[in-house]
């Protein structure tokens, strides 16, 4: 089984993108996050023509949102916390698809350092790992993707000096991140390759910076370890990233013996 993690940065600018990527690379299953759509204007049948008959979606206008795309019938949708509010951000949505449970979150960004848009993003990923103990075990086949919007080590910075103190790379936020991973996640890309400079986002402000290869790592797909001992293959597709009016980040892909 094929999985893929995008944040398409708004599905009906970058439809075509999502598309033509997915008639290459044949993903079995898509998450696609920051869709800035609401339900009833998302391109379901549009994203048919890419051979994903089980299409998902939590959406809202001009922000957030997330969607699992899938060529195999998906189960037990979940949308948002289970406590969460009908107003709260979309933020997560979670379907099984061929014996696996997909968990597909964008994290909040956090804008500023102290600011109450930051507290959010910590009291966030707190709930996310709350999730997680309430519902799931190591032992069960589980995967937890999406733009996570903190990376979590050096290797994962293309300057880490300059980044430093720096949202997505603050040690209050790395610290948060990694108490999410102690749940028992295995970081599939990282179980392949320890090399640096494997970045999924690079600013779309700054011309030069997908070029040089300035960017950071703050997308990623998580295994359960039971599930993580049958990746065979996690990397990230730059391609798409330098295409015409890209999306800001690339996709990563993970492939399972399921």
């Amino acid at each position: 089984m094929k999985i893929a993690t995008w944040n398409i940065n708004g599905i009906n600018s970058r439809l075509d993108h999502v598309v033509k990527w997915s008639l290459a690379v044949r993903p079995d299953v898509l998450c696609l996050q920051e869709t800035k759509c609401v339900d009833a204007k998302f391109p379901v049948q549009k994203l048919r023509v890419a051979g994903f008959e089980y299409i998902e979606h939590f959406g809202e206008k001009a922000y957030n949102g997330v969607a699992i795309l899938s060529k195999t019938p998906l189960d037990d949708v979940e949308r948002n916390f289970p406590e969460a509010s009908a107003d709260a951000p979309r933020r997560l949505i979670a379907a099984t698809a061929g014996g696996v449970r997909v968990v597909n979150v964008y994290v909040p960004h956090g804008t500023k350092l102290g600011s109450e848009k930051f507290a959010f993003k910590l009291d966030w990923i707190k709930r996310l790992r709350t999730y997680f103990d309430e519902n799931f075990t190591t032992r069960d086949a589980v995967v937890l993707c999406g733009d996570l919007n903190i990376a979590p080590h050096e290797t994962d910075v293309w300057n880490p000096r300059l980044w430093n103190g720096k949202i997505h790379f603050t040690k209050i936020e790395r610290d948060a991140l990694f108490e999410l991973k102690k749940w028992g996640f295995v970081d599939c890309l990282r179980q392949m390759t320890d090399e640096a400079g494997e970045f999924t986002w690079w600013d779309n402000f700054r011309e030069s910076s997908f070029a040089k290869n300035r960017g950071l790592r703050i997308d990623h797909i998580w295994a359960s370890p039971s599930l993580a001992e049958n990746c065979t293959d996690c990397w990230v597709d730059r391609e798409p990233r330098g295409w015409q009016d890209p999306s800001d980040h690339a996709p990563v892909i993970a492939d399972f013996i399921i």
